[in-house]
């Protein structure tokens, strides 16, 4: 794990709403994560070789079996210049039913190959009686630090991601997926966040995680801050030069306890786009920009007996207040969401540490120190 504080270790507190124990996604209970990370090498590019500064995140929905026991779950996208596997099958039957992997663009296909892999290990029925898993693997452009022709991730990472995912804290920044990755033209890559609601708004929780590799330096916001502003001139080498708009792109992972269908699960990857426009993102032409979210307690079993649930009733009973003149319940889901949104995405910033990758190529780890005399804290 990174060296580097949190946010809001430093005093810088997004919300109004209270984080969970860890205020990782990981709060949503079941839910665990793993990285593999990927650095070797220095100096010149040499393409298909290194540098190689790359790696794969797992975000694991449940203790049990993922495929058997499928999660409610949705896939938006913000904007369209990137790939995450399987949407279209995750939109039109409203399921997850793989863990959810992050990584470097190019190496989509093989994480996906991956976990067929290790998916057909673990049940021996797949593609003989019942049909075979559809991996969920979503990605951003690590080309700027990173040798992307090698496609360097290989199975047993992915393996390795998935199989040693846990709960608890979450490592941050220049990890797994994040590794090669940037924010604002500084270090970026994962970060994570969760948000808690009142017994008397539903006591459900709301984590987020991000791959962050979106945005200008003058555009970032920290707290309702342009910070950005001042941190134009900060360290700027020819390095800093983000070439072709490559470093473009965000994924938010959202994780909820709440039990809700489909349908209201897209309306929370909506609004997580407005936690990334507060920090700044303007979701560009060349960003790959895609919120998936899914909930843990609507569950879709592969061999379903009887309906388990029934949707309609669960997003009726989420709608409405406690009384006429409370605000719908599922506002709070939707600040939850917002609010874990951005927090993620600064902490993907503050945890990350500098890294020197292909070329000489170098993202600096954002200057906390000025960052805290710019916000006056």
């Amino acid at each position: 794990m990174s060296h580097r504080p949190r946010a809001r270790d430093v005093g810088v507190v997004i919300g109004t709403l209270p984080t969970g124990k860890h205020n990782a996604i990981t709060d949503v209970e079941g839910v665990r994560v793993g990285h593999t990370t990927l650095i070797e090498g220095e100096g010149a590019l040499e393409p298909g070789v290194g540098p190689i500064r790359t790696g794969v995140t797992a975000i694991v929905q449940h203790s049990g079996d993922v495929f058997r026991d499928k999660v409610s779950a949705w896939v938006h996208r913000i904007n369209g210049f990137g790939e995450v596997t399987n949407a279209e099958q995750v939109r039109e039957l409203g399921v997850l039913e793989t863990p959810l992997l992050l990584t470097g663009t190019q190496n989509v296909p093989r994480v996906a190959d991956a976990v067929l892999d290790w998916a057909f290990g673990k049940d021996a029925e797949m593609g003989v009686t019942t049909w075979g898993p559809s991996p969920v693997v979503a990605e951003c452009s690590d080309q700027y630090l990173s040798d992307v022709r090698g496609r360097h991730v290989r199975t047993e990472h992915v393996i390795a991601a998935i199989e040693g995912a846990t709960s608890g804290p979450v490592a941050e920044g220049g990890v797994g997926a994040g590794t090669g990755m940037s924010c604002c033209e500084f270090k970026g890559g994962i970060g994570t966040s969760s948000r808690v609601l009142s017994a008397e708004t539903g006591g459900f929780t709301v984590g987020v995680l991000v791959l962050s590799n979106f945005g200008r330096r003058e555009h970032l916001i920290i707290g309702g801050v342009p910070v950005g502003r001042s941190l134009v001139d900060w360290h700027p080498p020819l390095s800093e030069v983000n070439p072709d708009g490559l470093g473009s792109s965000i994924i938010i992972v959202i994780a909820t306890d709440a039990p809700l269908p489909p349908r209201q699960l897209e309306r929370l990857c909506v609004r997580a786009g407005g936690g990334l426009a507060r920090t700044g993102g303007l979701v560009s032409t060349s960003s790959g920009d895609f919120a998936i979210a899914f909930s843990t307690t609507n569950r879709v079993p592969h061999d379903p007996s009887t309906l388990v649930i029934e949707q309609r009733q669960v997003a009726e009973a989420l709608l409405p207040g406690q009384d006429g003149a409370a605000m719908p319940a599922i506002n709070y889901l939707f600040q939850a969401t917002l609010e874990a949104t951005e927090e993620a995405i600064l902490n993907s910033m503050f945890a990350a540490e500098t890294l020197v990758g292909r070329d000489g190529h170098t993202r600096h780890a954002l200057p906390i120190d000025e960052v805290l005399r710019l916000l006056h804290l």
